[in-house]
């Protein structure tokens, strides 16, 4: 008589999923991040997050404290050497708070952390306050960018590296970003240390390109930023106060549009590293 062996059933997920698109972005809803999230589920939301690089929880109207404990699930929150900050230490050392009415707007593609090495791993914004509207946010994916090239334009991106500005008070809110000379750069072809999948790695920042001539970084940067801002390669979302939304800074680059006049835009940021985790399983 063969024995079969009793499986054990998967438990259901305790949240649902709903993609925003074809190739990336989700929406999860059934979670309240507020209240402590046990390791079985935080778990499988790090593997959503690696799986779909732009997560949106809505209705989540998180306090500053809660916004931390909600992205330590995905990583280590990073402390902003010249962002402005909720508080000078504890938690809300890492809680950013922006009003578009104060500090400007960010509108065009970019990704964050340009200034250092590594770039930040998660970017992620709670909301307070939006218009009525407009005020959307476009996120492009990098890799879908990367493997929408023919392979000579490939093989010929990985020896090259882009150039941006290196110092980060350039980059804090309202900053009056006067170039000082300090550069520095990174290879425009990244490969993700959780999937190895290759993308591009770009923001409009870059000033120039390296491994190519001079001639070459004029004609080729701006294909490049043309290339990966493609509606072929973007999902769209908008927002209500209480929404949270967290998205991989290695994997995609964003843009908040600005068609909202001096509608109000009130969020706080918390960024953070994943250089201290292993890859979650697949």
């Amino acid at each position: 008589m063969t024995v079969t062996a009793a499986t054990t059933p998967t438990a259901p997920p305790a949240y649902r999923v709903r993609r925003a698109g074809p190739l990336f972005g989700a929406e999860i809803t059934g979670l309240d991040l507020a209240a402590p999230v046990d390791e079985a589920t935080a778990d499988a939301l790090r593997r959503e997050f690696v799986a779909h690089k732009v997560l949106v929880f809505r209705d989540q109207h998180l306090e500053p404290e809660q916004h931390v404990a909600a992205v330590r699930i995905f990583g280590e929150p990073f402390d902003h050497p010249t962002a402005k900050r909720a508080a000078a230490d504890g938690d809300l050392r890492f809680v950013y708070p922006y009003d578009v009415r104060s500090a400007g707007k960010a509108a065009l593609w970019h990704v964050g952390g340009v200034w250092r090495t590594p770039p930040f791993s998660i970017e992620s914004l709670t909301y307070q306050a939006v218009p009525e509207l407009g005020g959307h946010t476009l996120w492009a994916d990098l890799q879908a960018a990367y493997d929408g090239l023919s392979e000579p334009v490939r093989a010929l991106l990985e020896s090259v590296s882009a150039v941006y500005e290196a110092d980060p008070v350039n980059y804090a809110q309202g900053s009056a970003k006067v170039p000082t000379g300090k550069t520095i750069e990174h290879p425009v072809v990244f490969t993700h240390p959780d999937t190895g999948r290759k993308g591009l790695f770009l923001s409009t920042g870059a000033t120039d390109l390296t491994g190519v001539t001079s001639a070459e970084a004029k004609v080729l940067l701006p294909f490049l930023l043309q290339h990966a801002a493609s509606p072929d390669y973007t999902i769209r979302f908008s927002w209500r106060p209480g929404d949270f939304v967290l998205w991989d800074n290695r994997a995609t680059w964003h843009y908040a549009i600005d068609d909202y006049a001096d509608g109000p835009r009130r969020y706080r940021k918390v960024i953070a590293t994943r250089e201290h985790l292993a890859a979650p399983a697949a």
